[in-house]
């Protein structure tokens, strides 16, 4: 596939393996353009025969990618008009990566906070820059809870104690602590990141195609319910965003600078998403 058309995502293709560079300025803010991007370029990687794995990485050094756009959010109907049995559009999304028959791996340098960090914890293996890697779930701290999966990835990876702490504390996790947590596969120094992904990704492009599928589909026998736990996570996420607070929260937020740049890289400071 010649992958044509993009506006938010380049892309290279070497032996088997797709990198996918996130270049979407300011701040790579995961808004309508890169997710509707995001949900064209998942149904296309999975139907391309010529890809084994795909990794994910960001033209920006700073921002992997920021956050879900606030102002989708305050925009959103009071109840999910998704279909029974069905996932909401950025879940199903997210988890597109998850479950193809592909390898996807996220080679995170930067900020890499709510809908970004849930995006990276549905691939299936994450690797992450020591001096620069922030990841964070802070949506408790404008009133709302995570709702692309954060809440159910976080305690299948790490356990219930470390999630709830993630999730409430609404903290930055550099890569060091991340690596500890779960959060990531390895933590290491920049110099060594690229190297590193690209003699993984290489290497599992040289197997049995078939085999990793099945491989993969095995070990994702381990999640198994997982879909009906996302449902109703987006139930829960849809209830708390339209309460009062969440949507003062949301609206003072953004009164105070956020999704800008100067404002998103002392995040931590401002005390909100």
């Amino acid at each position: 596939m010649t992958y044509a058309g993009y506006e938010c995502l380049k892309f290279k293709s070497d032996a088997g393996v797709l990198w996918v560079t996130i270049d979407h300025p300011p701040i790579n803010l995961f808004d309508l353009a890169l997710i509707g991007e995001m949900l064209r370029v998942g149904n296309e990687i999975a139907a391309d025969p010529d890809v084994r794995v795909v990794v994910f990485e960001s033209a920006d050094p700073e921002f992997f990618i920021a956050h879900a756009d606030v102002n989708l959010i305050q925009a959103m109907p009071a109840e999910p008009d998704t279909k029974p049995g069905e996932l909401g559009l950025f879940q199903a999304m997210v988890d597109r990566f998850r479950t193809m028959d592909k390898v996807t791996i996220g080679k995170i340098a930067g900020r890499c906070r709510g809908g970004g960090s849930e995006f990276v914890l549905s691939l299936d293996m994450r690797f992450a820059a020591l001096e620069r890697t922030l990841l964070a779930q802070p949506e408790v701290s404008v009133g709302i809870i995570p709702g692309g999966g954060g809440t159910q990835r976080l305690p299948r990876l790490m356990g219930r104690g470390r999630a709830l702490e993630i999730v409430l504390g609404c903290l930055d996790y550099p890569a060091e602590l991340a690596e500890r947590y779960g959060y990531v596969n390895r933590a290491m120094p920049e110099s060594e990141l690229d190297g590193f992904v690209r003699a993984l990704a290489a290497r599992i492009a040289t197997f049995s195609p078939e085999a990793v599928a099945l491989a993969k589909r095995s070990v994702l026998l381990a999640e198994r319910g997982v879909t009906d736990d996302l449902r109703e996570e987006e139930r829960l996420f849809f209830q708390s965003a339209k309460t009062p607070e969440a949507r003062a929260r949301m609206a003072a937020y953004l009164d105070a600078g956020g999704q800008q740049r100067d404002v998103e890289l002392s995040l931590d400071q401002l005390g909100k998403l």
